[in-house]
C-alpha cells in the first residue's frame, strides 16, 4: 500500500511540474526588440507590464553596460508599446552578441545595487528576479541581440565646373579617383555607365 502511495505522489508531482513548465514556456514576452540598424535596437515593453524599467546588457566578452542612465540613477518610466527612453540603443559590434536584461518594477529602484548584483551573477546563464535582492515587485525579461557591421557610407567625388570628376578628391572610401559604386565598380571601370555629351 505504501509503494502505491509513493508512486501516486511522484506521478502527481511530475504532472504538476510538467504543467508548470508548459505555462512558463507559454508566457508572452514582457518586451520585444526592434532592430533599427545594423547595431541599433529599440526595446518595446509589452502591454500590462509594471510601469518602471531599467536596461542592462552583458556582452559575450563579459562587459556590462547600463543603457538607461539618468541623473538620479534610478529606473525610468516605461510606457507599453513605445520604445524605452524613446531611443534606439547602439550595441558595440566588437563586444559581440549581448544578453539584454530588462528589469520591470512597480516603483523606481536605484540602479547601483542592480548593477552590482549583475556583476556578481555575470557567470550565470540566466538571471531571474529571485536571484536579486530588490524592493517591491520586480520582473526580469532576458532577450538577446547580435550587432552587425554596417556598410561604410559612400559620399561620392567632387564634380568640377565642366562636369569632370576632380581626381584629387576622396571618393568615400578614403582614396582619390573615381567613386566606387555599390556593385563594386567605378565610374570608369566595371559597372560604369556611359554618359553621352
Amino acid at each position: 500500500m505504501k509503494r502505491w502511495s509513493a508512486v501516486l505522489a511522484v506521478s502527481t508531482v511530475l504532472a504538476l511540474c510538467g504543467s508548470c513548465d508548459g505555462k512558463k514556456a507559454d508566457r508572452p514576452a514582457r518586451a520585444q526588440l526592434r532592430k533599427t540598424g545594423a547595431a541599433l535596437v529599440e526595446v518595446i515593453p509589452s502591454e500590462g507590464q509594471l510601469p518602471y524599467c531599467m536596461l542592462y546588457t552583458v556582452s559575450e566578452k563579459g562587459i556590462i553596460r547600463q543603457l538607461t542612465l539618468t541623473r538620479e540613477n534610478r529606473s525610468i518610466r516605461c510606457d507599453p508599446n513605445r520604445p524605452v527612453a524613446n531611443t534606439s540603443f547602439r550595441i558595440p559590434v566588437q563586444e559581440g552578441k549581448v544578453r539584454m536584461y530588462i528589469f520591470f518594477s512597480d516603483d523606481r529602484i536605484p540602479a547601483g545595487p542592480v548593477a552590482q548584483q549583475l556583476y556578481d551573477l555575470r557567470g550565470q546563464d540566466r538571471i531571474n528576479a529571485m536571484d536579486l535582492r530588490l524592493p517591491g515587485r520586480v520582473y526580469v525579461e532576458t532577450l538577446e541581440f547580435s550587432p552587425e557591421e554596417s556598410a561604410p557610407p559612400v559620399t561620392g567625388a567632387v564634380v568640377g565646373s565642366h562636369g569632370e570628376v576632380d581626381a584629387g578628391t576622396t571618393n568615400g572610401n578614403g582614396t582619390g579617383g573615381a567613386p566606387v559604386l555599390p556593385d563594386g565598380g567605378t565610374l570608369d571601370g566595371p559597372g560604369a555607365s556611359e554618359v553621352s555629351p
